[in-house]
């Protein structure tokens, strides 16, 4: 997804991705210059657009997360079901999405269903990791140890989706791992493990958990732009919802058998009953819980889609500055020095990978303007 030739199809302005297929990257020079200014513009709005969905959608989950363990909340797989049910909402848009064309690429189901089926395991799987770790850690050292999912997508984008490792990477997976590393070392002296109602002692399990969660969500991402770019072959939203859809239909399967087998539906009653405000409260938490990962979680599969899974990671990550904000606005978390630095740090990798986008945008801005 980050070659030049299809960075340089994103800034010249292709009209939308919904016309963006496999088969017609090799166009001619010509067509792609009959790309107008008002089609990047609109190109950068839906990718801004993206964007905000996955910061907006992220934050609140994150938070909204944090208040079910902290209002008396404690199934992780009540949690972990959250995280991926929503998807059925997304029949709705995808109802209203355009019927596809005759020419679109459409790979049989026998390939496809595997693929949904595997990485909607892996999905499932990776939501309980993360629902154990929230309960674990404090939400500020929770997003913050999270970051590490750039450093490990940058690995698995350079393995299965061929991603270059330029030296501004490297420095962006160095920064973000130390920056992980900085937290590990200062929890014992900083408080956090027994803040905000994190339990005393479970810091290091917690750490491990998300740690291997970022891991997962990373391969995940990378196998989201393979099947995109090998068996989908195709960019428009119809393909964005399905995949995701479908994906967290297996991951919500996967949830609700581990919510039986545990036993753990049978403590949904009281749990509801004695959660803080009462029982309206725990269902609109689970909600808009469940609403804000759905909102997430497409605009993150936009991004693989329209431009890498390496640049929707980056995105991600945009949202460590905010959700410790909030977290020590609205649950009394410690914003200590380690955590600043480890912030500071985060969002230096951060504009570093932003440094390497740009630098390779100017590369295919100059590649255009020599002759053919």
């Amino acid at each position: 997804m980050a070659h030049a030739q299809e960075i340089q199809l994103q800034i010249r302005g292709v009209p939308d991705e919904e016309s963006v297929h496999e088969d017609g990257r090799d166009g001619s020079k010509a067509a792609t210059r009959r790309s107008t200014t008002r089609g990047s513009f609109r190109w950068w709005m839906t990718v801004a657009v993206d964007m905000l969905m996955v910061l907006c959608g992220t934050t609140v989950a994150t938070l909204l997360g944090r208040l079910y363990y902290n209002s008396g909340g404690n199934s992780k797989w009540m949690a972990t079901l959250t995280q991926s049910g929503g998807s059925p909402l997304l029949v709705i848009p995808l109802l209203m999405t355009p019927a596809p064309s005759a020419e679109e690429h459409r790979p049989a189901a026998s390939k496809l269903w595997p693929i949904y089926a595997g990485i909607g395991v892996l999905i499932g799987f990776d939501n309980l990791m993360y629902s154990y770790a929230l309960q674990y850690l404090p939400v500020s050292t929770f997003s913050l140890v999270a970051a590490t999912q750039l450093a490990f997508n940058a690995i698995t984008s350079r393995l299965i989706n061929a991603q270059r490792f330029t030296a501004l990477i490297a420095n962006s997976v160095m920064v973000l791992t130390f920056s992980a590393a900085l937290l590990g070392v200062g929890s014992s002296s900083d408080g956090t493990s027994s803040t905000s109602g994190a339990p005393r002692g479970k810091y290091p399990v917690g750490f491990a958990l998300v740690l291997a969660a970022s891991a997962a969500f990373a391969l995940i991402m990378s196998l989201f732009e393979a099947t995109f770019e090998k068996v989908i072959r195709a960019r428009t939203l119809r393909w964005v919802l399905s995949m995701q859809m479908y994906t967290n239909l297996v991951a919500s399967a996967v949830s609700v058998a581990g919510l039986l087998a545990s036993g753990d539906w049978r403590t949904i009653p009281a749990e509801m009953a004695a959660f803080r405000d009462g029982r309206a409260r725990y269902v609109l938490t689970l909600a808009g819980t469940a609403v804000a990962w759905q909102a997430a979680a497409v605009g993150m599969v936009r991004l693989i889609a329209r431009v890498s899974s390496l640049f929707a990671n980056v995105t991600a990550t945009l949202a460590l500055p905010l959700v410790p904000v909030f977290a020590v606005a609205l649950f009394g978390d410690r914003m200590t020095g380690i955590k600043v630095v480890a912030m500071l740090m985060a969002v230096w990798g951060f504009l570093s990978y932003v440094y390497q986008h740009y630098v390779d945008g100017r590369r295919a801005r100059s590649d255009e303007l020599l002759p053919a």
